[in-house]
Order: structure tokens, then C-alpha cells, then sequence
């Protein structure tokens, strides 16, 4: 049986309605194909080498639950973030996400690639055909940035401007692929990349503060940072807050629903915590999203 979120709802309502904002804009959100999504929970319940410790899952629901959830919550705008773990799976990832975009106007149509021979192709047909973000995890799909092969698509991207959420930092646990060292070499071959840096590039945080600071269209999103559940790692670095207020406009709110280990409004609570001001949070959790995929309210 579901487990009742209203409550965490009247949460995540009571945060932003005081700020006078017409709902959240989330960036880093996951709607996967059920098979697909059941074999990533299963590493999670697990903990497998490449999440590193016990992870519980709050939002379990159905695809439909969820969704209503995020309307509950008021939650206006988010990608499904489909993830390439191999080669051959990201033409099905995408093609899946396409007809669930379709579903739900709140939905931002998502996809993925892999470094293979035919992502050339297929991305730009995706460009073509209207994706809104691409989404890419180096440490899962144990690929650099800068692999050759991904060579034309960096620059079809790069020339759309459509905006690729990258996840390189090296949390929850790092390996070889990670780090921020090869989308510092990406960005100095393709400068005008539209990149998220997901989850603010935990661990390395100062290092994609730097690319944020350098790169006109490098945005960082707060995906699980400033939760417990990531301080106890090594919470963020209260010394480089400043800069991160002064990023301002570059700020995106993600979240990794549903898997997180922690109510939605935790991570908004976390954000507040940080006494960076009103304005700040506005931009952060409403205006850079709409204003970065051109949504009405920005």
C-alpha cells in the first residue's frame, strides 16, 4: 500500500507560497522505463559499490503517483533525466521518454547518449525534434566528458545551446571517470556548452564552482547538497558560500526524486539554512529554470 505524502506536500508548499512564487522548478528529477527503474532501485537497496552506503527510497509510488506528487508538492517543471549506462541502451531510454513527456505538460522532454558511433546521429534528431535537456553520468556509464567520440555531439549541443546535465563529481563514490578534470577539458574545447553541473559537483566543489565562475553557461544545481544526509560526508564548504551567493543566477534547484533518502522539503530547508536571503532562493528555486528553458513566469 502507498504510504500517505500529504504531509510532505503541505511542506514543500509552506516554503515557497511565503516567497510569493507561482511553484518550484526542479532540474534534476528521474522518470525511468519501470524495468529500468527497478533495476536502479535495486542497486540503491543494495548498496552497491557505486552508491556506498544504505539508501532508502521514500517516493516508491507508481509513475502516476509520483507525478501527482510533484503537482502536489507544486512543483511546475522537471526532466525525466534518462542515464546511458552502456552502449545500445540510450535510443530506447529516449524513445521512452519522449512518449512519457507527453503525458504530463509539466514534464521537460529529456534525453541521453552514450559514446558510441551513432550518438552523432541521434542526437541531433533529438535536438531537431525538440529535447529540452540531456542528462549523462560519467560515473555510471564509466566515460569522460572529453571522449573523442562524443566529439560532434559537443558540438551540435553546443550550437542548440541545449542544456546537458552532466553528473562527473566523484559522490557518492568516485572512479576513475570522475572528477572535474575532464569537463574542464571539454569546456575548453567546446566554451559554449550549456552544462549542469549535477549535485553542485560534490566532492569537489570548489573545482565546478571555478568552471561555473569561468563559463558563461555552466550552471551548478543543489541536487541532495545541504541535506544530512550528504553533511555527513562532508557537508559543503562554508567558505566558499559567498561565491555560491554571488552565482546566483546560476543556482538551479534539483532534487533526485524519487530517490532520495529524506522528505522533498528537507532539501528546501536545507537551501533556507544557508541565510543566503529571499531574492537568492527565488532565483534558485523558480526564475534561473524558467528563465534558463523559457518558461512562462520567469
Amino acid at each position: 500500500m502507498t504510504e500517505d505524502r500529504s504531509e510532505d506536500a503541505r511542506a514543500v508548499r509552506a516554503f515557497w507560497e511565503p516567497l510569493g512564487l507561482p511553484g518550484l522548478f526542479d532540474v534534476h528529477t528521474h522518470f525511468l522505463p519501470p524495468n529500468i527503474q527497478r533495476a536502479v532501485w535495486r542497486v540503491f537497496d543494495e548498496a552497491g559499490p557505486k552508491i556506498g552506503r544504505p539508501w532508502p527510497i521514500r517516493y516508491r509510488q507508481s509513475l502516476e503517483e509520483r507525478v501527482a506528487l510533484l503537482r502536489a508538492f507544486g512543483v511546475r517543471a522537471f526532466p525525466t533525466h534518462p542515464y546511458a549506462h552502456k552502449p545500445g541502451v540510450a535510443s530506447y531510454l529516449n524513445d521512452w521518454s519522449r512518449d512519457f513527456a507527453a503525458t504530463a505538460p509539466e514534464i521537460l522532454r529529456s534525453a541521453t547518449f552514450y559514446p558510441e558511433p551513432e550518438a552523432e546521429k541521434y542526437v541531433a534528431e533529438l535536438v531537431d525534434d525538440g529535447v529540452r535537456i540531456f542528462k549523462i553520468h560519467l560515473q555510471v556509464g564509466e566515460f569522460v566528458a572529453d571522449d573523442p567520440v562524443l566529439d560532434p555531439v559537443w558540438g551540435i549541443l553546443e550550437d542548440a545551446g541545449t542544456p546537458v546535465t552532466v553528473h562527473a563529481g566523484s559522490g557518492p563514490v568516485g572512479n576513475e571517470f570522475t572528477g572535474p578534470d575532464s569537463v574542464a577539458r571539454l569546456l575548453r574545447r567546446f566554451p559554449r556548452l550549456r552544462l549542469i553541473i549535477a549535485h553542485m559537483g560534490a566532492p569537489e566543489y570548489d573545482d565546478f564552482l571555478v568552471l561555473a565562475e569561468r563559463h558563461a553557461n555552466v550552471h551548478l544545481d543543489t541536487t541532495m547538497v545541504f541535506t544530512d544526509f550528504f553533511d555527513r560526508d562532508g557537508g559543503y564548504p562554508t567558505g566558499l558560500l559567498p561565491r555560491v551567493r554571488d552565482l546566483r543566477p546560476k543556482v538551479l534547484l534539483g532534487s533526485d526524486f524519487p530517490t532520495i533518502p529524506y522528505p522533498y522539503h528537507h532539501q528546501l530547508e536545507g537551501l533556507a539554512r544557508l541565510g543566503l536571503g529571499d531574492d537568492w532562493l527565488r532565483d534558485v528555486c523558480w526564475h534561473n529554470g524558467a528563465r534558463l528553458f523559457g518558461v512562462a513566469g520567469s
